[in-house]
């Protein structure tokens, strides 16, 4: 009997021959006949071979009693043609078990329109149920069915399902509407094995496979994690149970246990399988547990058929899994950015508000009345610079590291950029930390300018002290001896003698004018520069000032009382006379000498205190002729002796000239030879000092003239690197960490520098001739080398950053970061907007002015006038690659939504984990369209708003 060969086409995928179904393999491709040479083979084969065989017929296909009469009669010589029985019994197997599977998976279908099918060869005879079944399955309408009964009728309609299907580009060879009105089962059982393939196989495609290939590589992909579970084909892979349960366990543990499975255990394994598919997976029972079990080879196209049932019935947990992942990643995403903005918000408050405290400290200006507590002050300041600055300079630096870096996960992530709270954009903070490190400067130089005031009032505060002490005790007693009235009972010569007197005392009292001059300037400068105990020096001044006054009254009215009787007095002591006279001098000139030798100095550098001890040195060049006047002096004294001795004159022992005696004179010159080496102790003392501040200005300048230019060597270095084009991003990373750990170590030399600058503070030494540097520079510039390393580092993080987000190859980048270079004339990191143009035309763009315009407000926001690296690297990786859309957020929440405009918080905690679901739900809006279900809620507005598409 020969077949009647049927082909089927699918677009070029695949040919099926409708006598195929039933076709297991071509062994069995005889139609009840048997090949002789298979025969001959057959008799060849030994007497174990052929027990063997019969063994395997009985067990797993049908029981056969007469095959056991013929061993148990020892005719195995019919044994041959008994196996070809068989093969027909075998062969009528596959062909009901394919009819009950087929006859299964078209009641699947068409319960759906509250219908089934009994008999699958008699049911589509007349078309309806075949029309019906085409339109569930496809979703479309057929034409209108033919409602007659007649022949013609049923042919028309089955022509009408077979044109519905060649429409789906399946080619029908062989198959006509006559067979199927006819019965004829084999026909019927080809077309719909067709309108299997091309309606629940066909679509099955996993990595460019066809479609038999797909849905095996899926099974296999499905079912590779599980023990005694190896899928190779559509047979036996299936016969022990264990792929059909794995399949259910990889989507749904909760309904097999998987560990209590066992492989010997095939037919229980296969009816917990059926059992499971048709009770949750709303799979109908398509196969018979036994009948797989007990056969050689399960029909391959049952098995399909019913594998594909269970990839449909997963499909759409798959695609809802992909968009739940879609959405957790998108909400992570967001998740994150709002951390991060809350944490740039924190530090940024936090920052703002410790400036704040600081600048009224900082502006405070009360002065302290003592040294000590301006020292205090001082010290308290250092302790600022040192101890509570410096991590305030790190916080503002990670500050805006961590601003820069959320600006760029915005960037590639496709959302708005971020907008800190009023005030506290990174602007506002480099503006407050600006008017701080102003104020700062200017409380510093307050500090020193006070310690410079208050050690100059404690200067001038002893020196007025010592000379009115000096002045206070000339005077004790003169007021009582200006007011004697002796004269009135003295002799001539002792009214002479009274009269010498108050003139050299008139000569003493303008001698001493200078100092009572110097007191009252004294008092006055300690009043300018605002002494705190002023009011005490000028009590004092006021009282020395008011006793000169009355010593110049008194003077004048006893110097009117000796000339009213300096008549009767005619004779008088010359040598008494000429004593006091020239004692007197030299006595106020021993006195300014050993003032002037105990006198207080400050000095601030080598050529004042060289000039000091050259004065001193002028003063020792007058002590010869000093000596001579002192020796002039006591000649006068011996003199006056020697005339006394000679005319035998009595003297009193007492000058009546002068209170000064020789004794006055031979103490004091003594004092003033003692004073001088002292004075000379005290200036190499001080010269020691300055020589030991001139080291330190030294040693200061040494380090500042190298750091300094050191700073600004590495401040360029760092700039070259950045926009250096040699290497890749990671080598300039490399490169960068190396110069910030070269920077790092380097912090011992301000260390030691900040050490040498405080000796240099403490030593009270205010100016340095031998460097431009001041350790506020060096500060300002280490603290600008820091953030410039610490910024570039960030830069070409971000730049790492956006490569690996937008696919940018390392090549794009040296071709922009090239372009860049060539373009940046003024090799500043900083392109003009002429240049900018010049380079965007040179890589091909085409551009108008009002393109342009639109192009400078992408990469100069702020209207600066220049375009940074950083900008120009953001502008061309948005040329360059593309980034998650809004629509494409929708379209995943519309498959979770199962395609409704809206979705409800059950679906969302059922697909989305707990933390994404909680997030979505507590910021998505009541969904007011039509047929909204209570709690429905607006997805759309909710992923616009996450890309700044909407004010929600």
């Amino acid at each position: 009997m020969t077949a009647v060969e049927t082909q089927v086409q699918y677009n070029t995928t695949y040919t099926v021959t409708t006598e195929e179904y039933m076709i297991q393999e071509e062994d069995w491709d005889r139609d009840l006949l048997l090949d002789p040479a298979w025969e001959k083979q057959q008799r060849k084969v030994g007497a174990s071979q052929v027990m063997s065989t019969i063994h395997i017929l009985k067990v797993n296909t049908l029981k056969c009693t007469c095959i056991d009469v013929l061993i148990a009669s020892h005719e195995v010589g019919k044994i041959p043609i008994v196996v070809a029985r068989l093969e027909c019994n075998i062969r009528h197997s596959f062909l009901m078990q394919t009819e009950i599977t087929f006859t299964a998976w078209c009641n699947s279908h068409l319960r759906k329109a509250g219908t089934q099918i009994e008999n699958i060869e008699e049911d589509f005879r007349n078309g309806l149920k075949l029309m019906l079944l085409l339109e569930v399955i496809s979703g479309e309408r057929l034409p209108k069915p033919d409602k007659g009964k007649m022949r013609f009728h049923k042919i028309a309609n089955v022509n009408k399902a077979l044109d519905f299907i060649c429409s789906k580009g399946v080619k029908l060879v062989s198959i006509g509407a006559e067979e199927i009105v006819d019965g004829n089962v084999k026909m019927t059982l080809g077309m719909i094995w067709t309108i299997i393939l091309r309606f629940a196989i066909q679509d099955i495609s996993v990595e460019e496979t066809s479609a038999k290939e797909g849905l095996l590589l899926w099974c296999q992909r499905k079912t590779a994690p599980y023990r005694n579970v190896n899928v190779q084909n559509f047979h036996i892979s299936w016969k022990d149970g264990l792929a059909l349960c794995a399949l259910i366990h990889r989507h749904r543990p909760d309904l097999i246990d998987y560990s209590k499975l066992r492989k010997d255990d095939p037919i229980g394994n296969l009816n917990t399988a059926f059992e499971v598919a048709e009770k949750y997976l709303d799979i109908p029972k398509m196969l018979d547990a036994e009948d797989i079990v007990n056969t050689p080879k399960p029909d391959e196209k049952a098995i399909m058929t019913y594998v594909s049932c269970f990839y449909h019935a997963f499909a759409g947990a798959e695609q809802a899994e992909t968009a739940a992942n879609r959405i957790c990643k998108v909400l992570a995403v967001n998740q994150e950015n709002e951390r991060l903005m809350e944490e740039y918000e924190k530090l940024a408050s936090e920052l703002l508000e410790w400036i704040k405290r600081t600048i009224p400290w900082l502006e405070n200006r009360a002065a302290e009345q003592t040294m000590r507590a301006m020292q205090q002050k001082l010290e308290d300041f250092r302790d600022y610079r040192r101890v509570h600055k410096p991590p305030r300079v790190q916080e503002k630096c990670q500050l805006e590291i961590n601003f820069n870096t959320l600006q760029t996960k915005l960037r590639l992530s496709n959302r708005p950029a971020f907008m800190p709270s009023e005030g506290k954009m990174v602007s506002d903070i480099a503006n407050a930390w600006k008017g701080l490190e102003q104020v700062e400067k200017g409380y510093e130089e307050w500090l020193l300018t006070e310690i410079r005031r208050l050690e100059r009032l404690d200067h001038l505060a002893e020196k007025f002290k010592q000379k009115c002490s000096l002045h206070e005790s000339w005077t004790a007693g003169k007021e009582d001896l200006l007011s004697k009235k002796d004269y009135e009972s003295a002799s001539l010569m002792e009214i002479r003698a009274l009269m010498r007197k108050h003139e050299a005392f008139e000569s003493d009292l303008a001698a001493h004018q200078d100092r009572v001059e110097q007191i009252a300037a004294i008092a006055q400068e300690l009043n300018e520069l605002d002494y705190h105990d002023a009011a005490t020096v000028n009590a004092r001044c006021q009282g020395i000032c008011d006793q000169w006054d009355n010593l110049g009254t008194l003077t004048q009215k006893r110097r009117d009382a000796l000339e009213r009787v300096e008549k009767l007095w005619e004779t008088i002591d010359q040598l008494y006379l000429e004593f006091a006279k020239r004692a007197a001098p030299f006595n106020n000139w021993m006195d300014g000498a050993m003032e002037d030798l105990q006198d207080m100095f400050i000095v601030h550098s080598i050529e004042e205190i060289q000039s000091l001890i050259t004065a001193h040195d002028q003063f020792k060049a007058t002590l010869p002729e000093a000596d001579k006047e002192r020796a002039a002096i006591m000649g006068i004294m011996n003199e006056i002796m020697k005339i006394a001795q000679t005319y035998g004159i009595k003297l009193s022992g007492v000058n009546p000239y002068t209170v000064l005696s020789l004794q006055d004179i031979s103490n004091k010159w003594e004092t003033v030879k003692q004073l001088v080496p002292l004075r000379d102790q005290m200036l190499q003392e001080e010269v020691a000092r300055q020589q030991a501040n001139e080291r330190l200005r030294r040693q200061f300048a040494a380090q500042a003239n190298i750091i300094g230019p050191w700073i600004q060597t590495k401040m360029e270095e760092i700039g070259h690197v950045s926009v250096d084009i040699a290497g890749s991003l990671e080598e300039q990373m490399n490169n960068l960490k190396t110069y910030e750990q070269n920077i790092i170590n380097y912090k011992s030399n301000i260390d030691k520098l900040e050490g040498d600058h405080q000796l240099i503070q403490e030593a009270l030494i205010f100016d340095n001739k031998h460097t431009n540097y001041t350790m506020e520079h060096i500060r300002v510039g280490w603290e600008q080398l820091l953030t410039t390393i610490a910024r570039t580092i960030n830069e070409v993080e971000n730049q790492i950053l956006t490569r690996d987000a937008k696919g940018i190859s390392q090549e794009q980048l040296n071709e922009f970061r090239a372009s860049f270079n060539h373009f940046d004339r003024k090799r500043n990191g900083m392109m003009d907007p002429d240049d900018f143009r010049a380079c965007l035309i040179s890589m091909g763009y085409d551009l108008g002015e009002v393109e342009f315009a639109r192009i400078m407000t992408l990469v100069d926001p702020n209207n600066t006038g220049v375009v940074t690296f950083q900008a120009f690297i953001d502008f061309m990786t948005r040329e360059t690659a593309e980034t998650d859309t809004a629509e494409q957020v929708m379209a995943s929440f519309k498959i979770l939504a199962s395609d409704k405009p809206f979705i409800t918080v059950e679906e969302l905690r059922r697909e989305l984990p707990p933390e994404q679901a909680e997030y979505c739900i507590s910021r998505m809006t009541k969904y007011v369209g039509p047929e909204a279900a209570p709690g429905a809620l607006d997805y759309i507005s909710f992923s616009s708003a996450l890309y700044g598409e909407s004010d929600l």
